[in-house]
């Protein structure tokens, strides 16, 4: 089944939606470091915490939000009046609720609304990030399809490499040329990382008739957890360690 994954209205930014098949493999935090990656090199940028139910990202940069996706959903407030400037990171966020279960069965209306949400705050902001739920249910699916480019994080646990191959199929079924990438994260350094991506490439070129790039391979890095203990950006506080460079280089690849 082909899921409707054309734009409400044109739109010059770009929307860049950031999956995984499972939890656990960075994606929150990929998702933060991109955008300030983006922010840092010139854009307008909006980072959309859509992990529906289980919104992170708040709690991730240490602030609370006074508006957040569902009131945007529900018409309480526009995008661009529950958005927020992060002070210092250089780039906007519109927060989820987080352990809040209202979103988590998003569909029909709403999930039209979020699609028409995206669309026009695409034609505010040069780039926007939407940091998506793990699984494969239909308002992850539906998102994906619409963003201009999906991004699927995958280490190299069999479990992980198996779920990502799974969005890799969805996606190949719900957006037929869609431009998909695989960011390895939590590698042991690059060359291992091009294996992981190999071996997922490698499924979905026999399997689906599709080649999906290599978007860039983050590695294995202590500074990532002081950064999300201490609720700072990576760029913020460790600007110059591996993965750090290796998020960077994803974006100058999204340029």
């Amino acid at each position: 089944m082909t899921l409707p994954a054309t734009r409400p209205t044109p739109a010059p930014g770009r929307i860049v939606a950031i999956a995984s098949g499972k939890g656990g493999v960075g994606k929150t935090w990929f998702a933060i470091t991109l955008s300030q990656a983006l922010a840092r090199q010139g854009g307008s940028v909006l980072l959309v915490d859509a992990d529906l139910g289980l919104a992170n990202v708040d709690v991730q940069l240490g602030f609370q939000p006074a508006q957040d996706l569902s009131a945007v959903l529900s018409g309480r407030a526009p995008v661009e009046a529950a958005a927020v400037r992060h002070p210092g990171a250089g780039f906007d966020i519109l927060a989820g609720r987080s352990g809040s279960g209202a979103l988590a069965g998003l569909g029909g209306t709403a999930l039209d609304a979020m699609l028409s949400m995206l669309a026009r705050a695409a034609g505010r902001w040069g780039h926007v990030v939407v940091d998506l739920g793990a699984g494969l249910e239909a308002p992850q699916r539906r998102i994906a399809a619409l963003a201009d480019t999906l991004l699927v994080i995958a280490t190299d646990e069999p479990t992980s490499l198996t779920d990502a191959y799974a969005v890799l199929k969805l996606h190949a079924q719900d957006r037929p040329g869609g431009d998909a990438r695989i960011v390895v994260n939590l590698a042991a350094d690059a060359a291992s990382g091009a294996r992981t991506h190999a071996t997922l490439a490698r499924a979905a070129n026999t399997f689906l008739k599709r080649d999906i790039p290599l978007a860039g391979v983050v590695r294995r890095d202590a500074k990532v957890r002081d950064t999300i203990r201490h609720q700072t950006p990576l760029l913020t506080r460790h600007p110059a360690c591996n993965a750090a460079q290796d998020v960077e280089a994803v974006a100058r690849g999204l340029g």
